[in-house]
């Protein structure tokens, strides 16, 4: 779980869409993700707005990290090569004897 934690923490500030498990989805730009992933939305926009218009005047959100069912990140926005590398780092502490 830190090595998620670890991964979208450095994504604060920019945009990301969470997509619910209710259907709902949401874009914005992250503020904040705690340890539980529950995530913290700044400039949310509905994707669907149409479908739920009563959440269209919202500019700010908590989601629970339990009623998430993606999260969409921009390709430039991943480091892959510090995901390799915490990746296998998680690997080699969890292989230990």
């Amino acid at each position: 779980m830190s090595f998620f934690f670890s991964f979208f923490k450095t994504l604060i500030g920019k945009e990301i869409a969470v997509e619910l498990k209710n259907d709902v989805a949401l874009t914005g730009k992250l503020h904040s993700v705690d340890q539980y992933l529950n995530i913290k939305l700044t400039d949310v926009q509905v994707v669907d707005g149409d479908k739920f218009p009563q959440l269209q005047a919202m500019n700010n959100c908590f989601i629970r990290g339990s009623v998430v069912r993606y999260v969409q990140i921009a390709p430039s926005d991943v480091d892959t090569e510090m995901l390799q590398d915490a990746a296998r780092q998680q690997n080699k502490e969890t292989s230990k004897p």
